[in-house]
């Protein structure tokens, strides 16, 4: 039986000729991204800013106008209102009230009263000042922690070399991440801190494959210049990644268009993080060992001094 291939066996991208332009670029995007932290911020969800959340659903489409009004007589503070899947699903967001847990449940009490008994409460959620503090604080770790591990990973597995174009192909794609959720506004919250987890797990997996095959083609022919077994490296590895890119895309947009509004911000950050990871292991990861002074002996076992060396 006849095997379809996605990519041509034997192809010979230059993917090194534009380096210096992915780099550079890659590097605006991350400057650009922590601009867009410091200026504009991001669109923390309930998890981390405190507050209440509560989901309802109508009897008829929801009148957002007519139930802000009515929300807005309660003078809770800070109320937003979101469409939430059907028309008559809605989301509430009310800023965190004074007077503790009490407090919260008084203020939930107000909206079910004002609203009516026709309203149907699907969901409600408390999470105090202190709570989200501590969450921000966790998410923040988790994501060093699992750099910082991943470094260490790739250091011992390979070389220092490939552990720092590694994280600095990871840390790329965690700040283009929280940069696109800035420029959008997209709500940041738990579910968004385990797509960045994901994405830095999804991403290390396929540099992992090209720098094994940096490792083997620098081993195998050890005269050739270094570009040339790094470009040959990516174009052996080319069809698994873009099979593997393409089928969890594939998965991620159905996802995205039919799992509902609960999980679309957690979905819209995993296809960002899928398509960056992709670029990233091509144009970082890979392009930075060129300028580590990266050598055949750095990588060669004690057995390979006894294979013959293939010349071009």
């Amino acid at each position: 039986m006849k095997l379809i291939n996605l990519i041509p066996v034997g192809t010979k991208i230059n993917f090194l000729a534009l380096r210096k332009i992915a780099i550079w670029s890659s590097l605006a995007l991350c400057v650009g991204s922590f601009g867009l932290l410091l200026t504009k911020g991001l669109n923390f969800g309930i998890d981390f800013r405190g507050g209440i959340l509560l989901e309802i659903r109508t009897a008829q489409k929801a009148d957002l106008a007519s139930i802000r009004s009515n929300l807005g007589s309660l003078n809770l503070g800070e109320i937003e209102l979101q469409r939430f899947g059907n028309d008559t699903d809605v989301l509430i967001r009310i800023e965190s009230q004074p007077g503790g847990a009490n407090g919260q449940k008084l203020a939930v009490d107000k909206v079910k009263k004002i609203l009516g008994p026709t309203v149907d409460y699907r969901r409600t959620e408390f999470v105090g000042p202190k709570v989200s503090g501590e969450l921000i604080e966790a998410g923040v770790t988790a994501v060093v922690l699992a750099l910082i591990a991943m470094l260490m990973y790739i250091w011992f597995r390979f070389e220092w070399q490939f552990g720092i174009g590694a994280v600095a192909a990871l840390s790329h794609d965690v700040i283009l991440t929280i940069g696109v959720f800035s420029l959008l506004g997209l709500e940041f919250n738990l579910s968004t801190i385990a797509a960045i987890l994901t994405i830095a797990g999804y991403s290390i997996n396929d540099t992992v494959v090209v720098y094994d095959r940096v490792r083997e083609n620098l081993r195998k022919y050890k005269v050739r210049p270094l570009e040339e077994v790094l470009n040959m490296s990516l174009n052996d590895t080319l069809s698994r990644t873009l099979l593997t890119s393409i089928t969890t895309l594939i998965a991620l947009l159905i996802l995205y268009f039919f799992g509902g509004e609960v999980i679309k911000d957690f979905s819209f950050a995993m296809i960002w993080g899928v398509l960056v990871g992709t670029y990233s292991s091509i144009y970082v990861a890979t392009p930075l060992l060129s300028y580590m002074n990266l050598r055949a002996s750095s990588v060669a076992l004690p057995e390979d001094d006894d294979n013959e060396t293939v010349r071009p």
